[in-house]
């Protein structure tokens, strides 16, 4: 109840308060953190809050909860059709994050926005996929997301479940929610296992940051109930008068250290055990308090009582339990059936036997339905133990059977949807994969994993499942393979610069600079090798570089600047606008892939040389903008624009009518192209 009213205050005070408040539920496995914070959804949501739950497992990717979250809330409120009632979140949403909202599908989806005909298919590089977010600007979007969201009238709780297993980045993000100007009438609420959370651990360190930022911790435990408590529940439930009951209650309350979820696993136990009984004969509960005493319990009661169960059911049961621990903390029944169909233990018929286990699993409270075919284990520790029942040293076969058969049995379009499933586990089972055409499809497979997880931001993901596939290839798939083995170097490239592991990357990039078949093909890795260059403060290096390739791009430029070269290529880019600037915006999209590369490396250069060659800094704005007016627009037109606007109204030139002509260029351009993100 003190618990329940401590959280009851905060949600009532996310109502009036601008600030934004932080509350952390914290206990051990079992205690009722999350069945405590969901208590409060209801009345959130019916006095018009939004509330927002997402959950860390185990063994799952951690840097997509926080993203998946967001997906999950916006597409209730698609299913919801509220368009009307929200119209003001959209417009504060578009006002605060523009166009980038591809990272969370469902609210590009919600937002339905409508792209300029002319806009599609122009690339920053000659590229097929496009260039991951970086990883502070993502960081920015989700706190302006919640800035956009939250307001008076819709208050905003985000409930992140099992922090002790969050990503440093998902828990900068809350830092950063935490001092954010933008947000108002916010709680971040969090829950974690005290018990695997020390003065060391990356969440403690986290808190410490955000209590020296001036951010005040409510703190709510969730421990033991009390004896009475414990009392009171099994004279309710078992019908027996208070005083009667006491002497079980105090046994119960000891052995199950007065942790809810523990008790109520104990007493199905004793149950199941015959040591409590319903007597048709006396018409009351019995049970044997002596047996009962001696039953040795270990510390994880749920582990325990749960392998206790699992070994009393059929051997058909437990191999669907050990299929459907491997699948993950949520799972689809279909994928379940598709793994069992390469288990050829018994005649019946597959699904007949998935759906038996299902409905078993359901019933002893092993799984919970939470929608149509779709299933989540009642606690990670059940999924432990059933887990536990694969011998160790057949995990990995196991997993890699699993894996397997799921991707044999299914279709292009599932397997889209379950292919982290099936890399998961085949990756587990990575040392047995031996022929070159599986070994092929694992480094495929991975390749589809890390381009899914690059389009959720969920980059560190990412870049294990793209390194991990490049394990699978060997010297000779630069021959064989060619198109793929470029594909996972280039992705890899991309998601460790993201990521700032930059000494990983320098050793990663040596062999496609070495056995790229073209220059074109290692456009992709000079662009990366600069990103991190740029981002390691190297400018020296990275400007060398960039002048290096935009040479060889047909783009020469200069190193030493002097006054004739800056006069002609100032008096060159002017008579090419002169008189027709707002003419530029009908010009076409860029096209040539030489020049959309050259434009992409003048840019990175541009931004090195502002404080370390300023000098060269303007040679490369003019060159910039004579390239857009020469061969189309490409998004970085209107930063070589706006640049250019601030050139004119500096010394020399200090042309301030054109200058003020350049900036709205370059506005018109951002708007027209939806030029969101340039750099």
């Amino acid at each position: 109840q003190v618990q329940m009213s401590m959280l009851s205050t905060l949600c009532q005070l996310v109502f009036s308060t601008d600030k934004p408040l932080l509350a952390m539920v914290s206990g051990p496995s079992g205690a009722g953190k999350s069945t405590l914070a969901n208590q409060i959804k209801k009345p959130f949501v019916d006095k018009g809050g939004y509330f927002i739950r997402g959950k860390f497992e185990k063994a799952d990717r951690p840097d997509s909860v926080l993203s998946s979250a967001l997906d999950s809330f916006f597409g209730k409120l698609i299913e919801a059709d509220t368009t009307h009632v929200h119209q003001s979140t959209k417009w504060n949403i578009r006002d605060s994050i523009g166009n980038a909202s591809g990272f969370i599908p469902n609210l590009q989806k919600w937002l339905a926005e409508e792209k300029d005909n002319h806009t599609e298919g122009i690339p920053l590089l000659p590229s097929k996929k496009k260039a991951a977010i970086s990883s502070i600007r993502l960081k920015f979007l989700f706190c302006k997301i919640i800035g956009a969201i939250a307001c008076k009238a819709h208050p905003v709780i985000l409930f992140l479940d099992d922090l002790q297993w969050a990503d440093e980045m998902t828990l900068d993000i809350i830092r950063m929610m935490m001092i954010d100007p933008d947000i108002h009438h916010f709680l971040f609420l969090g829950s974690y296992r005290e018990n695997e959370v020390n003065g060391s651990h990356p969440l403690t360190k986290k808190l410490h940051d955000i209590k020296e930022q001036g951010t005040k911790i409510v703190t709510i435990k969730v421990g033991q109930i009390e004896r009475e408590c414990v009392n009171t529940l099994l004279s309710e439930t078992l019908c027996i008068p208070p005083s009667l009951c006491q002497p079980l209650s105090t046994v119960v309350h000891n052995k199950c250290c007065g942790i809810i979820l523990f008790i109520w696993k104990f007493l199905a136990y004793l149950h199941d055990e015959g040591l409590l009984l319903f007597s048709m004969t006396h018409r009351q509960w019995l049970y044997d308090l002596d047996k009962i005493r001696l039953e040795q319990i270990h510390q994880d009661v749920v582990l325990h009582i749960t392998k206790h169960m699992i070994r009393h059911v059929s051997k058909r049961m437990q191999m669907g339990l050990k299929f459907a621990a491997c699948l993950g903390p949520c799972f689809d029944g279909t994928v379940l059936e598709m793994a069992m169909k390469g288990d050829n233990s018994d005649a019946g018929g597959v699904a007949e036997r998935a759906k038996a286990t299902l409905e078993f699993c359901v019933n002893n409270g092993f799984f919970r339905e939470v929608g149509p075919n779709r299933y989540v284990w009642a606690h990670d520790k059940i999924q432990q133990a059933a887990y536990d029942l694969i011998p160790l040293p057949k995990r990995d076969t196991f997993h890699l059977f699993v894996g397997s058969r799921i991707f044999i049995n299914a279709s292009p379009s599932e397997l889209k949807d379950m292919i982290y499933i099936v890399v998961d586990n085949m990756n587990i089972g990575s040392k047995l994969i031996e022929s070159k055409d599986q070994r092929h499809d694992a480094a495929s497979l991975n390749f589809q994993a890390g381009e899914e997880s690059l389009q959720a931001s969920a980059f560190h993901s990412a870049a294990i499942f793209f390194m991990t596939g490049i394990s699978f290839l060997e010297d000779e798939s630069w021959e064989t393979n060619y198109s793929l083995t470029i594909g996972l170097y280039d992705a890899a490239s991309e998601a460790l610069v993201v990521t700032g592991d930059f000494s990983k990357l320098s050793i990663l990039i040596e062999k496609p600079l070495a056995k790229a078949r073209s220059f074109e093909d290692k456009l992709n890795t000079y662009n990366n090798l600069i990103r991190s260059l740029a981002a390691s403060s190297r400018y020296k290096e990275g400007i060398a570089m960039c002048l290096d390739i935009l040479a060889q791009l047909g783009e020469a430029i200069p190193n030493d600047i002097t006054a004739d070269i800056y006069r002609d290529e100032a008096l060159q880019v002017k008579q090419l606008w002169k008189g027709k600037s707002m003419d530029m915006l009908s010009l076409p999209p860029m096209t040539d892939p030489k020049k959309l590369a050259a434009m992409q490396f003048m840019n990175h250069a541009v931004i090195m040389t502002y404080s370390f060659n300023p000098m060269l800094n303007p040679i490369l704005v003019f060159r910039m903008v004579s390239l857009s007016t020469l061969h189309g627009m490409t998004n970085l037109s209107c930063f070589a624009f706006a640049c250019y606007g601030a050139l004119l109204v500096s010394e020399p030139s200090c042309d301030i009518e054109e200058g003020h002509s350049m900036g709205r260029v370059a506005t018109e351009i951002m708007h027209m192209l939806g030029a969101r993100e340039v750099c």
